[in-house]
């Protein structure tokens, strides 16, 4: 599509949304703007949040399970597991005795730095000697803390006071203080802890620092953990058959009592030469923690699994960009601006459903490809841009749809006047019926006009002639729309009316004919109603009615910007002479013989064949005479029956009917045609 005709749709939509009042614009426009503060925001929205949350994770998971890696063998995990507990018969505190024994044996492997994950909070008899270990230690040693006020449930004031002895009898040594704080926002640790001026640098940041690494360290960095996954991390294992998924260990893992025995220990030195050591518990129920991973993969890992992800993140460099607050604002205007125009737009079904789905793509894809180039996305409000875009989208097509229902209305109102309300409704409903072009249908067409009155109009004032005249349109219009019929035009005083089209009926003909009686029937009530107004006024003459079936081009006739609704054909002419014969003919309304042989009525009254002024051929005439007696009616279809070949003698049968009703001037009319037929045995009208 063109651009004009894009700018065309939306510049309608536009005018439909403001056509809604400046109520529904005012709540239009609040709406929006929260949409764009949802935009902006989703993370701080508690089920919002909850989604964002959900959708990171899956990212994350996705990206790492692509970018899988092999063993990280630069950070090794020596771990208190259950076998250890099990072989030491003591639960908790950790043993520290084996602590002490790992520490010694580890010294003169050559490890860059060593990072203890165990809080020495609680006194044991060995205190004295770890003590003692600890300060004599060569390799540096980076010793967990917590600060009670910062790590609110994890540590009580007796605690707290015994750490803080304890380390700071190891001031001077190799061995220092470090945090191992971790983020747990939301109850997941995604992000790393948060910088705190009351706590001694991070577990992985201190054991970087003093092995000499402090351009590795990422300084100030609080955003997201990069977590990564194995090579085999979920595959088949084919020892077992296939029947179990492996869980690879990122980071070469020993239990403890590995390097606290000295005939086991004396082998490691190759593992541990060059590399950093977390020293921790790995154990069931102790200090599990649920990462971005822990959703998708349904493991819980130790948190000291976290520090060596962090350590490995630190060492790669892997500082993952943030997007800046502008371009997240950026984003949110964008997505709630394509929210708006699209909902202004006026399209087909399909078209607007392929629109609605590359936007979803786009919006959901954005956080998958930025993340899959290296990106933090945590905070990145993925659902909140499709949550914004529904608001924005919704608040606007409810606002076009309220325009459209007050513009509906309007339309089904006008299109009321002229065509019954169900058949204005389907139209609306289906603008195609009323498309700019004509067709050729079968249709019903009825002609009025009332007898004298362009006459008494110069009798009267201009104000009381238009007064008159609606009134009496009024009547006869209702009529019609009360029978289904479509107002043609009016012209004067004459009303032109069909039925067929647009949409074709079964009952058509039979509503038409008794529409055309009730056009006869309210124009002797309006003669009544203007007399009974004003006895100084003019008679009004009779309604006279015309009844024509046949075919007719019936259609949209104008131009694009102005259009009119008609019927044109001879079926149209031939209604209008019937109307006007009525006049010759001593009747008020008078049907073509193919009109009412389609009614399907029993109240048609043969009424002879005559020629109409201005044409040939002749026609066969019927009068709709409701309370007629059937006897009579029997007799005038047989001095139709016998006209054919004696006109004579069909002419004593009309006078025959005649004598019963003296006073019907159609049958005293009939009875002199019958007597003056011409030679195609039809009666000429002058």
């Amino acid at each position: 599509m063109s651009e004009s005709g894009s700018e065309s749709f939306i510049v309608r939509g536009w005018r439909n949304v403001r056509e809604a009042g400046p109520r529904r614009l005012a709540l239009t426009i609040l709406l929006v703007v929260i949409a764009l503060i949802i935009a902006r925001f989703g993370w701080s929205m508690p089920i919002i949040a909850q989604a964002e949350t959900g959708m990171y994770d899956l990212r994350a998971y996705e990206v790492a399970g692509r970018n899988a890696v092999e063993q990280d063998d630069r950070i090794i995990m020596v771990v208190y597991d259950e076998q250890t507990l099990i072989k030491a018969r003591k639960r908790s505190p950790l043993d520290r005795g084996i602590l002490i024994q790992t520490l010694q044996n580890l010294d003169a492997m050559g490890a860059k730095a060593i990072g203890i994950d165990i809080l020495f909070d609680q006194p044991q008899d060995e205190d004295a000697q770890l003590i003692e270990t600890l300060r004599a230690m060569q390799t540096p040693v980076s010793v967990a803390y917590v600060l009670q006020d910062a790590n609110e449930g994890d540590i009580v004031y007796d605690q707290q006071q015994y750490l803080e002895e304890f380390l700071a009898q190891l001031e001077g040594s190799n061995a220092r203080p470090a945090s191992i704080q971790l983020s747990d926002e939301f109850g997941v640790t995604r992000l790393w802890p948060t910088a705190d001026e009351r706590l001694p640098p991070t577990l992985t940041r201190s054991m970087l620092a003093s092995a000499g690494q402090q351009a590795a360290m990422m300084p100030g960095y609080e955003g997201a953990i990069r977590y990564r996954l194995g090579l085999r991390s979920g595959q088949n294992d084919e020892v077992s058959g296939g029947q179990n998924a492996v869980r690879e260990d990122l980071f070469p893992k020993f239990p403890i009592d590995f390097f606290a025995d000295p005939e086991t220990a004396e082998f490691a030195d190759e593992l541990v030469a060059g590399k950093y050591i977390l020293i921790g518990g790995d154990l069931v129920d102790y200090d599990r923690v649920a990462t971005t991973m822990t959703e998708a993969t349904g493991f819980e890992p130790p948190g000291l699994q976290v520090h060596a992800e962090m350590m490995a993140q630190m060492l790669d460099g892997a500082k993952l960009p943030k997007p800046l607050p502008a371009t997240l604002w950026a984003f949110a205007i964008l997505f709630v601006s394509t929210a708006v125009l699209t909902g202004l737009l006026e399209w087909g079904s399909w078209r607007i459903y392929a629109l609605l789905g590359v936007q979803f793509l786009i919006m959901l894809g954005i956080p998958f490809v930025m993340h899959f180039r290296g990106a933090d996305t945590y905070g990145l409000p993925a659902v909140g841009w499709l949550a914004g875009w529904i608001i924005a989208f919704t608040a606007v097509t409810s606002a076009a749809r309220a325009a459209g229902a007050v513009q509906r209305n309007f339309a089904q109102g006008a299109l009321g006047k002229y065509l019954p309300r169900e058949m204005a409704k389907e139209i609306i409903d289906n603008p195609k019926l009323l498309a700019l072009h004509g067709e050729k249908k079968s249709i019903f067409v009825l002609f009025s006009d009332l007898e004298g009155f362009t006459k008494m109009s110069h009798a009267i004032s201009p104000e009381m002639v238009a007064k008159l005249l609606n009134r009496y349109l009024e009547m006869l219009s209702q009529v019609v729309l009360d029978h289904g019929g479509v107002i043609d035009k009016f012209v004067g005083d004459a009303v032109v009316a069909f039925w067929g089209a647009p949409i074709a009926r079964p009952d058509d003909a039979e509503r038409a004919a008794r529409a055309g009686y009730a056009i006869w029937q309210a124009g002797e009530a309006f003669r009544a109603e203007v007399a009974a107004m004003d006895p100084n006024l003019p008679k009004i003459g009779k309604t006279r009615v015309g009844l024509h079936y046949g075919e007719a081009v019936v259609g949209n006739f104008g131009g694009e910007t102005r259009i009119q609704y008609t019927a044109l054909g001879d079926s149209m002419n031939t209604a209008a002479r019937l109307e006007a014969a009525n006049k010759a003919l001593g009747s008020s309304v008078m049907a073509s013989r193919e009109f009412a042989q389609k009614s399907g009525l029993d109240w048609w009254r043969p009424m002879g064949r005559v020629v109409l002024r201005g044409r040939a051929r002749p026609v066969d005439i019927m009068e709709p005479a409701p309370d007629f007696p059937e006897e009579d009616r029997k007799k005038l279809h047989q001095a139709e029956i016998l006209s054919e070949t004696n006109n004579t003698d069909a002419a004593a049968v009309i006078e025959e009917v005649l004598q019963n009703h003296p006073d019907d001037a159609a049958l005293r009319n009939l009875l002199h045609r019958m007597n003056n037929l011409n030679e195609g045995r039809a009666y000429v009208l002058g």
